[in-house]
């Protein structure tokens, strides 16, 4: 917040931010589909999640569409029980654990651990975690046309803060989550009052085991569909950082950086560091910094046509 982000800009520019977005976007899209691809009729039930959300979200108008993929979902979750436990055609969907569930009850804690292996392993993903954030946040910009540069600070601020109190009572680390980004990208709702709110029911929420096991109720071939939609969403806000900063890509220098970097996403290119393993995003989004450091200085753009001999 008080050095500003001139040296994140530098250091990642609209070429690294959209390389990155899209990167995380295809580096999950094989969890989606290894998820749907258990059997024919999973497969088939993710295809109609889909379609469900594509047809609320083209077809509907008002709130129904702006709750497009919470729509989506009730209406495919509706239809694969009316499949599995109407016609007998699938896996049927639990209540056991549903009608078990008492109403109210408090999560379960666990207090923190110090170890400093495990500290010197995990501390350098926060670089990771500036440059997706960072993209997180330029995809919101280009989606809203609103300049959030100066409000970068307060995300890594809140970021930090939170995941510390998440750790403190035995939760995972937290961050900005591409998928919400997603989801701002087909509501169109980009209000933080809205967040507040969906803040607030999910802490609430939380404290009612009933809400828990109704949350697993949803099968995995309907989350699986819904994933498709939203990681595909997170991929293409990457895609729409480059044209709305009118980033070159046939310059040679950002040629090779978005084509490496969307490679090792998406074919989650990992390194071990010792016992420590760098995944697919990892390795995309260190790359991409690394290239853009190197091959920035230099460029030279493809010619469009062949050079001319001259006469002697």
């Amino acid at each position: 917040m008080k050095a500003g982000t001139r040296w994140i800009e530098n250091l990642m520019p609209p070429v690294v931010t959209g390389a990155v977005v899209m990167a995380i976007g295809l580096n999950l899209a094989p969890i989606a589909v290894h998820g749907v691809s258990g059997s024919s009729f999973d497969s088939w039930v993710a295809v109609m999640t889909v379609l469900c959300i594509g047809v609320v979200a083209v077809f509907t108008h008002g709130m129904i569409q702006r709750l497009l993929i919470l729509i989506g979902l009730i209406v495919a979750w509706a239809l694969y029980a009316l499949l599995t436990n109407g016609l007998g055609l699938g896996k049927p969907v639990d209540f056991t654990l549903l009608a078990q569930a008492a109403w109210f009850g408090l999560p379960h804690t666990t207090a923190p651990a110090f170890v400093l292996q495990a500290m010197v392993m995990i501390a350098p993903v926060a670089i990771i975690l500036v440059a997706e954030n960072l993209g997180h946040l330029k995809a919101v910009a280009g989606m809203t046309g609103r300049n959030l540069d100066p409000y970068m600070g307060r995300a890594f601020v809140g970021d930090g803060l939170a995941t510390m109190l998440s750790g403190s009572i035995g939760g995972s680390g937290v961050t900005t989550y591409a998928e919400n980004t997603g989801v701002m990208a087909v509501t169109k709702v980009y209000s933080t009052l809205a967040f507040v709110a969906a803040a607030i029911i999910a802490i609430l929420a939380g404290f009612s085991l009933k809400f828990g096991a109704l949350i697993h109720t949803i099968p995995a071939p309907v989350i699986g569909g819904a994933s498709i939609v939203v990681f595909g969403l997170i991929a293409v806000a990457g895609a729409r950082i480059w044209v709305q900063n009118h980033v070159d890509v046939s310059q040679n220098s950002n040629l090779i950086m978005v084509a490496t970097t969307l490679v090792l996403g998406a074919g989650d290119f990992a390194l071990k560091i010792g016992s420590f393993t760098l995944g697919g995003i990892g390795t995309a989004t260190f790359g991409v910094i690394i290239l853009n450091a190197i091959l920035r200085r230099r460029d030279v753009t493809l010619p469009d046509k062949p050079l001319a001999r001259q006469e002697g």
